[in-house]
């Protein structure tokens, strides 16, 4: 899930942000936080999403949606990208080894023929585990280039990684993608629960999602839950995990490791 930030960011000259953002990579100004994620059997927190943020010196917090968008522009995404991993994963190999670490990969990244060789170089001089890591795509991904993202992911996931589908719901839900990526999970978008369990037809659109998870063997985890309404419902459908505002705003690594150890063992009934 990559949240959105401000949004557009009016009245801001061209080429001012791309520029300040160069300077920010290259004083590690760029911060990531973490957004847990709960078992919808027992409540523990059992991993986290790493998110980036920037803390722009006139513009306040920037979120990962807006902080990529102008790193497309200053093509300085493959940077921006490989910072936000060597933090994440520097932040994760304190963590216990029953936590995971979700990492959210880029279009360009996944579009280079290198990148499973590169990335699975990066975690090998980590002190991560490769099979605590999930490695999260969205469809806009897919659309460039279906053929090279599946023999990515087939490299990867031959060295121990998982994958996720993420933001399942917001786009085409191309059900063709289950059948050719080798994937480990879903994650719902916010769109898939919203008025569950009020709206019966969304409420049956859901279960039908999660039926289908379950057959292909696939872990599913709901985003964007921001009620215990939502939680209970996704709960009593079936739904494996969730993360979302609920309990938890994204956070800084040491947050994430005290909720882990109050949280643990929680169950909802």
């Amino acid at each position: 899930m990559r949240t959105t930030g401000r949004g557009s960011l009016p009245g801001v000259r061209p080429g001012v942000l791309e520029g300040d953002l160069l300077r920010a990579l290259d004083r590690c100004e760029i911060e990531v936080l973490f957004q847990p994620q709960f078992s919808c059997a027992t409540g523990a927190v059992t991993g986290a999403e790493a998110l980036a943020r920037w803390r722009h010196p006139s513009l306040g917090e920037i979120g990962a949606r807006d902080l990529f968008a102008i790193a497309e522009r200053a093509a300085l995404v493959a940077p921006l990208s490989r910072h936000v991993v060597a933090r994440a994963l520097e932040d994760a190999a304190t963590w216990p080894d029953n936590l995971t670490l979700s990492l959210n990969i880029t279009p360009e990244e996944l579009g280079d023929p290198r990148f499973a060789a590169d990335f699975a170089a990066l975690i090998g001089r980590s002190q991560v585990a490769p099979r605590r890591l999930m490695l999260e795509i969205t469809e806009d991904l897919l659309l460039r280039n279906l053929p090279q993202a599946a023999s990515a992911l087939k490299a990867l996931r031959g060295l121990g990684f998982r994958t996720a589908l993420d933001d399942f719901g917001a786009g085409f839900c191309n059900f063709r993608y289950l059948r050719e990526l080798p994937l480990d999970a879903l994650k719902l978008d916010k769109a898939m629960v919203e008025g569950v369990p009020g709206d019966p037809t969304g409420t049956a659109v859901l279960r039908a999602i999660l039926q289908l998870g379950k057959a292909l063997g696939l872990a599913v985890y709901a985003e964007g839950i921001e009620t215990e309404i939502q939680r209970a419902a996704i709960t009593a459908e079936g739904c494996d995990y969730w993360q979302g505002f609920l309990r938890a705003e994204p956070m800084r690594s040491e947050s994430v490791l005290a909720l882990a150890r109050t949280a643990r063992g929680m169950g909802h009934g």
